[in-house]
């Protein structure tokens, strides 16, 4: 199995980080949270204290246009809160 992992930033997630010492990813929708811990430890050389996980559902939308009405739907997913140990950090930016 691959378990994909992203991070989140934006202003919730990045205040997040300043106040609690935790991280935000977007993960693979069938990664459990032993597996999400590993892949974490295994990438960022960091130690895990805790994982926090919440699955986000698709939103719904709509727009008019000359044929009529389209509807559809965003797709979901799921994102990982990862807290990780005291005076540690994860360098998010490093990759660019």
């Amino acid at each position: 199995m691959d378990i994909t992992i992203q991070p989140i930033v934006t202003e919730k997630a990045t205040k997040l980080t300043d106040k609690l010492n935790r991280y935000t990813f977007r993960v693979s929708q069938d990664a459990n949270k032993y597996q999400i811990k590993a892949l974490v430890e295994q990438l960022y050389g960091v130690k895990v204290v805790n994982v926090n996980t919440a699955i986000v559902r698709g939103k719904n939308k709509s727009r008019y246009t000359k044929s009529g009405l389209l509807r559809g739907k965003s797709v979901g997913y799921k994102k990982a809160f990862i807290t990780i140990g005291e005076g540690q950090t994860i360098d998010l930016y490093s990759n660019i």
